[in-house]
């Protein structure tokens, strides 16, 4: 009788331990990110800019916080705005929120990831690795072509 419980027992352990997960557990299976380049830099230690449209499939909200890439000593999220005609570019530390359900789009003139202190020229034709650091989903590493885009 105690062989029979056993096996029950493992069994049943067994059987929960398959059961997948609800999505609003594993928000990071909910972020695609789609059309990410970044624009070419002809200058070490300079900057450049990296664009995409950040997709959230979740239930639930997300905010993309920051990343890091080998492509530059740091990594900002940034948006440009209107200072009394002047346009500037300026650092957002909270980072960006993508509704659930909902998209984030990064673009030439609006909100966007910068790269500064670039190791060495973005060309163009090359690819870079870039990780985006999100609030709920993590880490997410995406390698993304370096290619001029017109701004829109």
């Amino acid at each position: 009788m105690k062989a029979w419980i056993i096996v029950a027992l493992a069994l049943l352990l067994a059987a929960a331990g398959c059961a997948p997960l609800p999505a609003a557990t594993s928000p990071a299976a909910g972020i695609t990110i789609e059309g990410a380049f970044a624009r070419p830099s002809p200058t070490e230690g300079g900057t450049g800019g990296m664009f995409m449209t950040i997709a959230n499939g979740a239930g639930v909200a997300d905010r993309l916080t920051g990343g890091s890439s080998p492509a530059a000593q740091t990594v900002e999220i940034h948006e440009t705005i209107d200072d009394n005609g002047v346009m500037k570019m300026r650092p957002v530390p909270g980072g960006f929120e993508i509704p659930a359900g909902g998209k984030l789009e990064l673009k030439p003139g609006g909100k966007h990831v910068m790269l500064i202190g670039l190791t060495a020229p973005l060309a163009e034709g090359q690819e870079i690795e870039i990780t985006l650091n999100f609030e709920k989903a993590g880490p997410i590493t995406i390698k993304a072509p370096v290619k001029m885009m017109a701004m829109q």
